[in-house]
């Protein structure tokens, strides 16, 4: 079997998917700023389940509670909010990660400057962190987290410019990759958004009070108003004065990541003007157009996949049934010793619904596929829930690059669709039949004809090749986000 190689590994229904680093939450001037912040960050857990922070400023006082594990855990009692006095504060949710956890990483991570002190929260990855840490660190710089985000804090403390915001802009101009920044100072809080707009970021408004967060879900959860997206490129200064805002870099045309409307942004959020919702949907219906099969039920896999069958099932016309029942209630610590026990953990995750499938022809619906141990636990289950035919369908692309920007993707020689052809990847997976949706289909789906020179251009490197920016941390070392001095970058 073409992906023999693949099924030599533990079985992790976990590893199988993709994973995005963090999310960022602030605000500025409100009494209730770290209560806020919780709220905020607890709409943004699904960008990061790993460790949550945050930092707040009160009487010329900077107050931190960092923790692993999730928001609700720490975050959710009065006693905790109550030390996180002020009536500003950032906050942070940090990915899931498969390498070592350490506290000295989570985020927001702060420092005393010349002028004051600043918290710092990350959402992205620097494709030349590496080459500027270990300068940094040659000449003298004593690093305090294996994080590619101090890299900033380090800068800004090194800049001979004398206001902060002037040495906040000096650091980031150094930076390569993708970012969204949030920073807060004793009165300012501040975002910056990297020159192609590849990571989210958003302002808000309550009651007065400037809101920065990753997506607008974390706006809605408190109740407050939109205003608008962080421009790519942008700096944007809070103050109790009101808002300003800086384009060190000059203008150039976006280019904000394919799978925050793919995978990452909760569906309940507006991204780039669109409902997530409604594009993951769109791309259903043009994965029906494009690659339709003959079945009678169509059946998402939950939960990423349900947005896009429903979609497929309007265009269609099959019926769509939830025909896999997901488990909300297991977390990743349960490891038994054996390989069999292991094997069975796709189960306590999704089950069958066998009701919906027995005895017909299925067609599963995910978003996207990328090293396939998960799916081929997936099409076994419906299978032995009695499915006549099994046909998959992907509303994303082929993923055959690795990702520098943000995004936890396996290396290259692990991704399934770099190494195996359509018909190698659908003998190793077991459906009868396997498509994905083109890259000219998720254009149509952002209501875009094609993927053209003429036409507004998506971070979209995983199934294109086409990397938007410098990567120069990977001159020396393919594998450099892995590596153990980077590995835990949020």
């Amino acid at each position: 079997m073409a992906g023999d190689a693949f099924m030599d590994e533990p079985f992790d229904p976990d590893a199988d998917r993709l994973r995005e680093e963090c999310g960022v939450f602030g605000i500025l001037g409100h009494e209730d700023a770290s209560a806020l912040t919780a709220l905020g960050l607890h709409a943004l857990q699904h960008r990061g389940q790993e460790a949550a922070g945050i930092v707040t400023f009160d009487n010329d006082q900077f107050r931190a509670e960092r923790h692993l594990g999730l928001v609700g855990d720490h975050f959710s009692n009065a006693e905790t909010i109550g030390r996180l006095t002020g009536a500003a504060a950032v906050g942070h949710v940090r990915y899931s990660t498969t390498g070592e956890t350490i506290l000295r990483n989570v985020q927001p991570l702060f420092a005393e400057l010349d002028g004051g002190g600043i918290a710092i929260c990350h959402n992205g990855n620097f494709t030349n962190a590496l080459t500027l840490r270990q300068g940094l660190i040659r000449d003298g710089a004593i690093c305090q987290s294996t994080s590619d985000s101090e890299v900033v804090l380090q800068l800004v403390a090194r800049s001979r410019e004398k206001k902060i915001v002037d040495r906040f802009i000096d650091a980031i101009t150094h930076m390569e990759g993708a970012y969204a920044l949030v920073a807060l100072t004793a009165k300012k809080l501040i975002g910056a958004r990297d020159p192609l707009g590849i990571r989210p970021l958003v302002l808000g408004d309550l009651n007065g009070a400037p809101i920065l967060a990753s997506e607008t879900c974390a706006l809605d959860i408190i109740g407050a108003k939109f205003i608008r997206e962080v421009e790519n490129g942008e700096v944007i200064v809070c103050t109790s004065t009101g808002i300003e805002s800086f384009f060190p870099f000059g203008r150039k045309p976006a280019r904000p990541c394919i799978f925050e409307y793919i995978y990452f942004s909760r569906p309940d959020s507006i991204v780039g003007g669109r409902s997530v919702y409604d594009v993951r949907r769109e791309m259903g219906r043009q994965l029906a157009r494009e690659s339709h099969a003959e079945s009678d039920v169509v059946v998402p896999v939950p939960d990423s996949g349900v947005p896009a069958a429903i979609g497929y099932s309007q265009e269609s016309g099959v019926p769509f049934e939830l025909g896999i029942i997901r488990n909300h209630y297991v977390g990743r610590t349960f490891i038994e010793p054996t390989q069999s026990i292991r094997a069975l953990g796709v189960k306590m995750k999704h089950s069958a619904n066998r009701s919906q499938i027995q005895g017909k022809r299925v067609t599963l619906i995910d978003d996207s596929l990328v090293r396939g141990t998960t799916s081929v636990k997936i099409v076994q289950m419906i299978r032995e829930a009695g499915a006549a035919e099994v046909h998959f369908r992907l509303a994303s692309p082929p993923i055959r690059y690795s990702d520098y920007y943000g995004i936890d993707t396996p290396e290259r020689e692990r991704l399934l669709a770099a190494r195996y052809s359509l018909e190698e990847m659908k003998n190793y997976i077991g459906a009868d039949s396997l498509a994905f949706l083109s890259v000219d289909g998720i254009y149509r789906a952002m209501g875009y004809d094609c993927r053209d020179k003429d036409q507004p251009q998506f971070t979209d490197h995983c199934f294109t090749g086409d990397y938007p920016t410098p990567l120069t941390d990977l001159a020396g070392d393919q594998d450099f986000v892995r590596s153990p001095r980077l590995v835990e970058v949020r």
